[in-house]
C-alpha cells in the first residue's frame, strides 16, 4: 500500500513472517489468514478473520474477531474492543507482532537520504519523527518496541551525559506509572535494547550503566 498522508496512522510489521512491513490504516482493517483480509498473516495458528482495526473520530480501535488463538495488546489478551494507543504492541495469536503509530512513520527514499545526509556525524542515529534509528547506514530492522524507542531517545537527547535511572524510568513508563516499575524491569529493558543494537554493531556497547548513578549513551563520531 502506498503511504501518501504522514497524517494518518500506520501499523508496521515486527516479529513474523510480515516483519518489515507497513500499512497505512486508513479505513477499517482486517487481520487474517484469509486471503480477502487487508493483511493476510499466512499461518494456521491465525484464524482466517482474526483481528479487525477500525478508525474512529476519538482513535483506533482493536477487536478480537473469536480467533482461536488470541489477539493480544502490549502482551494483554484482548476479550473486549480497546482503543490503541501510539507506540501499542499487537501480537496476533503467537505468530506475528505490529506497532501502531498514530501516524505515518514511512518516508520515500528521498526523505531517507536527506534524513541520514543531514545527520550528525555520530555512529548511531536516531529520528524522531519516523522513530527509526540507524547505526551507520544499517537501519535497526525490525523497528524498536515503544518502550525500547523511548529509552533510547532519553538517552540520545541527553547523549553523553548520565541520565538518572528515575529519568530514565519516567520517560520510557510516564510519571503515573513510574513508581511501581521495578528495577528488574528496567534492566531487563536495557539488556533487550542492548541486544538490538548489538545485533547491528556488535564490538560497542552505546549504552553505559553508571553505578548507583544511571544510564549514558556513548554515541561515537563516525
Amino acid at each position: 500500500m502506498e503511504h501518501l498522508n504522514a497524517d494518518l496512522p500506520v501499523l508496521i510489521g515486527q516479529t513474523g513472517p510480515l516483519s518489515g512491513q507497513r500499512w497505512v490504516i486508513d479505513q477499517s482493517m482486517v487481520v487474517g489468514r484469509d486471503a480477502a483480509c487487508s493483511v493476510v498473516v499466512p499461518d494456521r495458528q491465525v484464524s482466517r478473520y482474526h483481528a479487525r482495526l477500525t478508525p474512529e473520530v476519538d482513535g483506533m480501535l482493536l477487536e478480537d474477531l473469536g480467533s482461536k488463538n488470541g489477539t493480544y495488546c502490549n502482551g494483554e489478551r484482548v476479550s473486549e474492543p480497546v482503543k490503541l494507543q501510539d507506540g501499542d504492541v499487537l501480537q496476533i495469536a503467537l505468530v506475528q507482532s505490529f506497532i501502531y503509530l498514530s501516524s505515518d512513520a514511512t518516508m520515500p527514499m528521498e526523505g531517507q537520504k536527506a534524513v541520514l545526509d543531514a545527520r550528525p556525524s555520530k555512529r548511531l542515529f536516531l529520528d524522531v519523527r519516523s522513530r527509526r534509528v540507524w547505526i551507520g547506514h544499517f537501519e535497526v530492522v525490525p523497528p524498536l518496541s515503544a518502550q525500547q524507542f523511548r529509552l533510547l531517545q532519553a538517552l540520545y537527547d541527553q547523549q553523553g551525559e548520565v541520565v538518572p535511572r528515575h529519568e530514565v524510568i519516567s520517560a520510557v513508563w510516564g510519571s503515573d506509572e513510574a513508581t511501581g516499575v521495578s528495577e528488574q524491569a528496567i534492566d531487563a529493558l536495557v539488556r533487550r535494547l542492548r541486544d538490538r543494537l548489538s545485533s547491528i554493531e556488535p564490538e560497542w556497547n552505546f549504552i553505559v550503566t553508571v553505578r548507583g548513578h544511571g544510564l549514558r549513551l556513548d554515541n561515537p563520531s563516525e
